[in-house]
């Protein structure tokens, strides 16, 4: 198993970035980790607020070379969660999407060859696969890539570089490619906080078309462990793909959040589908439970303390500004 001493993490005032420094610092108490954010709308210090003590933080952007130059001190792992990741957001603001997704990462791997780093994790996701309705497969790691939004399209770009890297000029690369992830911290335009922030205000919850749509619901918890395992075993240059190997509905999810808040199923509102709809999408995690990757969060359970956890931080989530849900 790979060893590592200081760590920069890209993107970690996100969701999944914040609760995966909580969790690196959790089982590698001894690491330095540095953290590079730009703390945009998504982006919030209040969730790393625990632990700023223990890390440094430095505000700024993955596609500047200055602000990344500085993260990069001293560095021997990088993993870039800092994205733009909402689907709709990037049907309105393609080029957002792009100059975050690709210029950044570019600026963060030619750096990290400027410096020799030893290891860079770029953090996915399942949506580069493309729409899997019509069948019953799941996506394997070498499937090709066929992405249907500004924003999946973005990831697999960005994910081209990162190989390209690897192979033009030896840097260690790997990727992990999630799938949908739900929890604490997690800003409230996604489905699952989106439904319960609404359903704790008595608000709609707007359901795509006939809310048929099907997603592979993964714990962030269980996201991050299977990262960590990654970023420490995963073979130089290869992919690895991190589900639950679900298959839940929104009109399911709008269901359980409803039931576990007992309120009414009146606040279910079908809308107008979006542009371009992937309608399923699941992937095949056999390549990351090889390296002893191990689900322990159930759907029922995760669920549970992700509605219980909004449901007492509304003082997190009411001050976050809102834009497009």
């Amino acid at each position: 198993m790979a060893e590592f001493k200081r760590l920069l993490v890209t993107g970690a005032a996100g969701f999944v970035g914040s609760n995966y420094v909580r969790y690196a610092l959790g089982h590698h108490p001894d690491w330095e980790v540095v953290v590079l954010d730009k703390l945009t709308y998504a982006g919030n210090l209040a969730n790393l607020g625990d632990l700023l003590e223990r890390i440094t933080f430095l505000h700024g952007d993955i596609a500047s070379p200055a602000d990344v130059r500085q993260a990069m001190e001293g560095v021997d792992a990088v993993i870039n969660f800092a994205a733009e990741s909402h689907v709709d957001r990037s049907l309105q603001e393609p080029r957002t999407f792009v100059r975050t997704n690709v210029e950044g990462t570019l600026v963060l791997l030619e750096e990290a060859r400027r410096r020799a780093v030893r290891r860079f994790l770029q953090v996915s996701t399942d949506e580069v696969y493309g729409d899997l309705s019509g069948t019953a497969r799941r996506s394997l790691e070498t499937d090709p890539l066929r992405p249907r939004s500004p924003y999946s399209a973005s990831k697999a770009a960005a994910e081209f570089l990162v190989a390209s890297y690897g192979a033009s000029f030896g840097l260690d690369v790997v990727v992990t490619r999630g799938a949908n992830t739900y929890g604490p911290y997690q800003y409230p335009e996604k489905i699952i906080p989106l439904f319960i922030t609404n359903a704790l205000q008595g608000l709609a919850l707007p359901l795509y078309h006939d809310g048929s749509a099907v997603r592979d619901y993964l714990h962030v918890e269980d996201h991050c462990a299977g990262i960590d395992l990654v970023l420490h075993r995963g073979v130089a240059g290869e992919a690895y793909n991190l589900g639950a190997r679900l298959q839940v509905t929104g009109t399911e999810i709008a269901r359980r959040i409803l039931s576990l808040l007992r309120k009414p199923s009146s606040l279910i509102r079908f809308v107008a589908d979006r542009p371009g709809h992937d309608y399923r999408y699941s992937v095949d995690t056999a390549k990351a439970r090889s390296l002893g990757w191990v689900r322990h969060w159930d759907f029922d359970a995760g669920l549970e303390q992700t509605v219980r956890w909004y449901e007492t931080h509304e003082d997190w989530w009411r001050r976050l500004p809102r834009g497009v849900s």
